[in-house]
Order: C-alpha cells, then sequence, then structure tokens
C-alpha cells in the first residue's frame, strides 16, 4: 500500500473517460493509501498565518496536545464579543502571541481589525483598527455582509472591506500602513475574500456577480498598496492576461479571444466572474491557482455560449499575473454553481510515481482532481446526488449537462439537484495527511425554478430568476463527508439538519472540528467519523475553526459563532419565512432556522 507524500503540494486518477452522476456508495470503507500514524509530520509552529494554514489550503494542524483521547475534555477558556450580529464565515489569525479578529460590516463596526492579547489572561485587546467603510456597500452585498478574513506577513496584516478596498495594517502596533480602493460599489463591486500574500504581492479578487460585475484578480504590492497587475476573467486576452505562455490542456479552452466570442456582443462587459474564494499557492511551479464565479445574468438564455471565463480556475504566475492555464468547470452555467471553491495541492501516489495534483470539491457535484502542472482532469466524481448533469467526459474536460433541467422564462423546472449553492459552497474542506481523507463540509440541498428577464442597471441585481430550495434526498440538508481521495469513494459521512456551512479543520491528533448551522460545535474522530465531542454556541456556526499554541504551551481551538451568511440570510437578515424566493431562494430551505438558532458575534476558544 502506497503512503502518500507529506508535501502538501498531489492523487491517485481514474482513467475512464466518463464519471457517471451517481451518488458514492453509502457503506462506510477503509481509506486507500494511509500515513501510519508513527509518520513524522512536518513540524507545526503553533501559528495560524494565512486562512488557510499553508499555501496548499490543507488546514492541517501538526499539533496532537488535544486528540482522540483527551478531546472529550475540551472546555471554553475565554470568548470575545465582536458587536456584529451578521454572518461570521472568517477565521481568527494567530501571529506571535496575538489573536487577530476581522468583524462582518456592520455601521457600528465597519470591518473593524481587533488584535487580542493571547500572554494575558482572558486576551484583553491590545488595540483595534477601524477602516473608513462607505455604507452603501450593504446594498450591493448580495448573500450578507461577511468577511473571510486576513493574512499574515513581513509584520503587517492585509485584509479586505466590504467596500472593496484592502488594507494593511502594522501587527504590532495597529497603525495603518496603506490602503487601496480595488473596487467601486457603484458598479456593484464588493469585496468579501480573504486575501493571500505570495512574495510580496496580495491577490485580491471582486464580489458581485449577481450584480452584472465584470470579475478580476488584482495583486497588490504588498509594501505601497500600488496595483501591480490585474487580470479580468471576461473580454480580450490581452486584459484577461492571457499570453504565449497560456498552454491549457483542453481544445475547448485553446481558443483566442476566448473571453469575447463566448458570449453575445458585449455581454462580456457585465458578464460576472469575480473571485470571492480561496487562492492556493505551488511553490515550486511558482503558480497561484484560484476559481472565478457565476457569470451574469442567472438566466442562460440572456448569455448564450460558453461564456469564459466564469466558473474556471485559472493557473498564474504571481509576479506578473500570466495565465499558464485555465479550465472551465461548468461551461455556460444554468445553475449559478460558480467555480470558488478551495483547491488543495497535494502530491499523491499514481501508479508508479508520485504526481502534482489539484483536488477541488466543486459547486456541480463533482469532487475534481486535476494535474495542477497542465489542468488535465484525471478524475471527477459525484460526492452527493445530481440530476443536473450526467457526468464529466475526462477527454474533453466537458460537464455533461442533463437538457431537461435547462431553466426557462416563464417555465418552472422542478428538482434540478444540486440546487445554486452547489454541492458545495465556499466552505473549506480540510485535508490530513496521517489518514488521507479529505473532510468536506456541504449541503444537501435541490431546487425549482423559473427563468425571468434581467435587466441591467449599474450597482442594482441582474439575476433573472425565480428560485426555491429545499432539502435534497434523505431530508438531511447539510452533510459532513469523508472523502478518500486515491480511492475515489466515500469513507464515512455524518448528516446534520441544516447545511454544512462552516469550514473543517483536521489535527495531528486525529480529529476534525466543523460547526452547524444550529449552533453544535464538534469533535470528530478523524479515522472512524463518530463525534467525540461537542458544544452549543449562541449562535450557529458558519466560521472557520482553528488551532494554535498559546504562549503557555497549550493548545486551544478557536472558532466564530454567528449565522447568516447566504444560508443563514433568514436570521440575520430578518427575513419573512413565507417569501420562499427571499435570499436567491435559499429562505425556503431554511424556514426553521430561527426557530434553533440567534443572531450573533462571538469568537469561542476552547482548551484542555
Amino acid at each position: 500500500m502506497a503512503a502518500l507524500a507529506l508535501s502538501f503540494l498531489g492523487c491517485r486518477p481514474g482513467r475512464g473517460d466518463v464519471h457517471a452522476a451517481v451518488p458514492p456508495a453509502r457503506p462506510a470503507v477503509a481509506p486507500s493509501g494511509l500515513v501510519s500514524s508513527s509518520t513524522a509530520l512536518p513540524a507545526d509552529d503553533g501559528q495560524w498565518l494565512i486562512p488557510a494554514k499553508d499555501y496548499a489550503s490543507t488546514r492541517f494542524s501538526g499539533l496532537d496536545q488535544i486528540n482522540a483521547t483527551n478531546v472529550g475534555g475540551l472546555k471554553v477558556a475565554w470568548t470575545f464579543s465582536t458587536g456584529v450580529s451578521k454572518g461570521h464565515e472568517g477565521a481568527p489569525l494567530v501571529v506571535n502571541g496575538t489573536l487577530y479578529v476581522v468583524t462582518p460590516y456592520s455601521p457600528a463596526t465597519p470591518n473593524v481589525l481587533y488584535a487580542l492579547d493571547l500572554t494575558r489572561p482572558g486576551a484583553p485587546a491590545k488595540w483595534s483598527y477601524r477602516p473608513k467603510v462607505m455604507p452603501a456597500a450593504q446594498g450591493v452585498a448580495c448573500c450578507d455582509v461577511v468577511n473571510r478574513g486576513a493574512s499574515y506577513a513581513g509584520g503587517r496584516i492585509f485584509y479586505n472591506t466590504l467596500d472593496a478596498q484592502t488594507v494593511a495594517v502594522d501587527a504590532e502596533t495597529g497603525q495603518e500602513a496603506w490602503v487601496t480602493r480595488v473596487g467601486d460599489i457603484n458598479r456593484g463591486e464588493s469585496i468579501t475574500m480573504a486575501p493571500l500574500v505570495v512574495k510580496d504581492k496580495v491577490l485580491v479578487g471582486n464580489s458581485g456577480g449577481e450584480f452584472g460585475i465584470r470579475g478580476w484578480l488584482t495583486a497588490l504590492d504588498t509594501a505601497t498598496g500600488k496595483v501591480a497587475w490585474k487580470a479580468y476573467h471576461t473580454g480580450p486576452d490581452a486584459d484577461a492576461l492571457i499570453g504565449p505562455l497560456f498552454k491549457p490542456f483542453y481544445v475547448a479552452e485553446q481558443g483566442r479571444d476566448l473571453g469575447v466570442s463566448s458570449w453575445p456582443p458585449d455581454m462580456w462587459k457585465i458578464g460576472g466572474g469575480g473571485v470571492w474564494g480561496w487562492i492556493s499557492y505551488d511553490p515550486d511551479l511558482d503558480l497561484v491557482y484560484y476559481g472565478t464565479s457565476n457569470p451574469g445574468p442567472w438566466n442562460p438564455d440572456q448569455r448564450p455560449g460558453d461564456n469564459k471565463w466564469t466558473c474556471s480556475i485559472f493557473a498564474r504566475n504571481p509576479d506578473t499575473g500570466q495565465a499558464r492555464w485555465a479550465y472551465q468547470w461548468t461551461p455556460h452555467d444554468l445553475h449559478d454553481y460558480d467555480g470558488v471553491n478551495e483547491q488543495v495541492l497535494l502530491d499523491l501516489p499514481i501508479g508508479e510515481k508520485t504526481r502534482k495534483v489539484l483536488v477541488r470539491p466543486e459547486r456541480n457535484g463533482y469532487i475534481y482532481v486535476l494535474d495542477r502542472t497542465t489542468g488535465e482532469v484525471l478524475s471527477a466524481d459525484p460526492f452527493g446526488y445530481i440530476t443536473s448533469s450526467s457526468g464529466v467526459d475526462t477527454k474533453t474536460g466537458r460537464l455533461m449537462g442533463v437538457e431537461a433541467e435547462k431553466p426557462e422564462v416563464g417555465k418552472v423546472v422542478r428538482d434540478i439537484c444540486p440546487a445554486a449553492p452547489g454541492m458545495k459552497d465556499w466552505q473549506p474542506s480540510a485535508w490530513s495527511p496521517r489518514t488521507g481523507l479529505l473532510y468536506v463540509p456541504h449541503q444537501n440541498l435541490c431546487m425549482d425554478v423559473e427563468g425571468t428577464e434581467a435587466n441591467y442597471i449599474a450597482g442594482t441585481p441582474f439575476v433573472g430568476m425565480n428560485v426555491k430550495m429545499y432539502a435534497g434526498p434523505g431530508g438531511n440538508r447539510g452533510e459532513l463527508l469523508a472523502w478518500d481521495v486515491v480511492g475515489r469513494r466515500k469513507a464515512w459521512a455524518i448528516p446534520e439538519a441544516f447545511p454544512a456551512w462552516s469550514g473543517a479543520l483536521a489535527t495531528a491528533g486525529d480529529l476534525v472540528f466543523y460547526g452547524t448551522m444550529d449552533g453544535w460545535f464538534k469533535a470528530l474522530d478523524a479515522r472512524a467519523g463518530k463525534v467525540l465531542w461537542q458544544f452549543k454556541t449562541g449562535s450557529g456556526i458558519i466560521g472557520q475553526p482553528v488551532t494554535y499554541r498559546g504562549p503557555d504551551g497549550k493548545q486551544y481551538v478557536a472558532v466564530y459563532a454567528g449565522v447568516g451568511g447566504w444560508s443563514g440570510a433568514i436570521v440575520s437578515g430578518n427575513l419573512d419565512p413565507r417569501d420562499g424566493t427571499a435570499a436567491l431562494g435559499f429562505v425556503n430551505a431554511m424556514t426553521d432556522l430561527p426557530q434553533k438558532t440567534t443572531a450573533g458575534g462571538m469568537l469561542y476558544v476552547f482548551s484542555l
């Protein structure tokens, strides 16, 4: 049995041409290619400096003081109230004895950065930084006023504000180093993503696919905040930074100016394709990887063609922004499947050799394994119930749609699975090199849709679809899935009443942590999937758990509680449950959430 490589930067793919859209087998199975529990792991310095812990986006910590034998003794060590009752989708950072919190937007607390002193009992605040954020940004935030966190590099904390600014703050003093406005709320642009710092560049992308924005990723100089490059995802190759180094694997991606020719005339100018999810980086290949969001409007009849480069993934040089390859997950997106999820970079055994791969649980319902040097799809396996497509052809890379599930203007099309949030939305998975499993929090939702005519007015909604979502087969609306990447199969799963909308955390203590929308923070046995510990927080959890070693030498686990986001908008936005089309149709699936949790905003920190 081959051992998994520990570099966190590659999967044994199947070579079949088509992977049919049938649910994985239900029984639990043993994972393939396990790493022995005695295998040495890379040293962990006990800090949490960037959103995903590492550039490979594993969200794995080598700390093991808290483990499967003692996790039942976890207790609250201390808490911190953010003062904001909107969705908390972020994660704290831990740097040099200080814990950093970025709040969601509120008029009274506009994306405030707090520095909490871990060297003192109760972690009192050392300082806070309050950026100047335009209140009008609330009007162009499609899915709650969330903020997904910050990054640390070179003595500074970098993060984004809802009104499309990127700020750099001195990590010791809280003094502002620079502020750069990178987007325009008057065009519907906002920013909810966490930036990533690669070498001397801060990488930032825009939100606003439901407002007719033109999506981009930009790189700012870490020292000055000046724009170093900007790559658009619709329009001519020159705008997309596609040049002679661009070598996509599939024929469908090899034409010239596809960002124009795959759209009706001028529609690419308002075609969406933002970047509000996650970025990974391979230092050996010197490439950053990230996905682009849905095309606009949702009504596909108004934008015939593949609509490149929306719902795609790019590999780019971080210094210049020049694209190396691209691949479109969902051409001519019919169902708002986007393409912004995390990409986990692993080196895994394939036959007789180790191969560099990129693993991605995609919104369209498939767990993809790509060769990250070329963009070739090595495998694409369904990880839930799918009716909207019949599989992925790995010879062409093409997602094979089902004609009967195509939305139409004036006609209700029913039982589209997965629903618009996809099988898994932004909530990031975690990978353990000890178990060989990817831990995937996701949803089990289907939807009925009816197309409508969308009219573009800058800074206003540009959707063109009536949607009602509801629970998929089995009735559970969510699940924490353990996926055997090498064996390409489900190992085990924990069903959840509501969408599993929080991130996951895996540790060397053979634990997996995640939260539920009704407020339970859970620790599971990473190998068997058994719940070993749980704690009821004051609000639903949609944040990303982290773990760190405190100045006292003890291991801690931290997570935000504060329900909201798209899935929890019924609570954070106090929406009427009788309007099933509210929150772009999500309310219909969440009418009972207000009876299970209340709005809130609290950081919980646990220790033994």
